[in-house]
């Protein structure tokens, strides 16, 4: 019964490199499970993309504050290869919520999981030099840079592609030695 719940309440959505799930100025309406692929989260300043963020699978992926809000987003969610996601729309899941009291935990959880997302960038931001940073991306996803392209990974590092070139040859150049 409680699984069955899932199906009428979840969409599937399929996405082609490059693709948006969603784009900036409008309220965003769902949540989004990401089953296969990766995303980028971005925003535009003075004119250039800013990525603050990259998913990857088993993560969830909205404009947290237009999601909760109802007030226009400022993010970008673009697909990076080919994605498999499967979003709720806030509609469904208050329907879902009153269906079967243990989604509000469900619910709970997977508004945790962002809110925790968010507040480790931020830590990392603040604390590591970019080199921790991108250590610390490649041993949680060491096909990284096969998946994303590299001015992506640099965006979100905040430094150039030539910085980050540098700092791979130091770190591949350590492990050989």
């Amino acid at each position: 019964m409680e699984l069955e719940l899932i199906d009428s309440f979840f969409e599937a959505k399929t996405l082609k490199k490059k693709e948006y799930l969603w784009q900036e100025g409008k309220t965003c309406p769902f949540i989004a499970f990401i089953d296969r692929g990766s995303i980028r989260h971005f925003h535009l300043k003075n004119g250039l993309e800013k990525t603050c963020d990259l998913s990857f699978e088993n993560a969830w992926v909205t404009d947290f504050s237009s999601f909760t809000q109802g007030v226009p987003g400022k993010m970008n969610l673009q697909a990076m290869e080919f994605c498999q996601v499967y979003l709720i729309r806030r509609e469904n899941l208050q329907k879902l919520y009153q269906s079967c009291a243990k989604y509000e935990t469900f619910g709970r959880l997977m508004a945790e999981q962002v809110a925790q997302r968010a507040s480790d960038i931020a830590m990392s931001l603040s604390a590591d030099r970019p080199e921790e940073r991108f250590q610390e991306l490649i041993k949680n996803q060491p096909l990284l840079l096969q998946r994303v392209p590299q001015k992506y990974v640099a965006n979100f590092l905040g430094i150039s592609p030539e910085s980050l070139s540098r700092i791979r040859s130091r770190i591949y150049n350590k492990i050989k030695s």
